[in-house]
């Protein structure tokens, strides 16, 4: 395997490094994903025990029926909201928003910002 230069070595980082751009803690991601998870499947259970309760005791088939129509009726509300998870953002994409934001903010000259914005996307690879 041939040693990459620097300038190669930049324009892999910044297309293939990722960074967390859904606005909250990357490291809280790991717990905040199984919940999101569990979630619905918890409130169908929750339902489902709701709905079954309805029909026990003496036997009666309308109860029995009108139970099981309830429970293939509908999934519950997290269902149609469903949670999705998303990609983290390429590292040139997050440089460049963050210069954007700088100039926007009066911090930064837009063209010094401009200027960078440049080269960051000459050094891109597959762009």
């Amino acid at each position: 395997m041939a040693r990459r230069s620097p300038q190669e070595q930049k324009a892999l980082s910044y297309a293939k490094d990722r960074r967390n751009a859904y606005g909250e803690n990357d490291k809280s991601s790991r717990k905040n994903i199984r919940r999101n998870r569990r979630t619905p499947n918890r409130a169908d259970r929750h339902r489902e025990h709701q709905v079954l309760a309805s029909a026990t005791g003496i036997r009666i088939d309308e109860a029995a029926e009108q139970a099981e129509a309830k429970l293939l009726a509908k999934k519950s509300m997290w269902m149609t909201k469903r949670w999705r998870k998303f990609r983290d953002a390429p590292l040139a994409e997050v440089v460049e928003y963050r210069l954007r934001r700088r100039v926007r903010l009066g911090i930064d000259e837009p063209a010094a910002a401009q200027a960078r914005i440049q080269r960051i996307r000459q050094r891109r690879i597959g762009k």
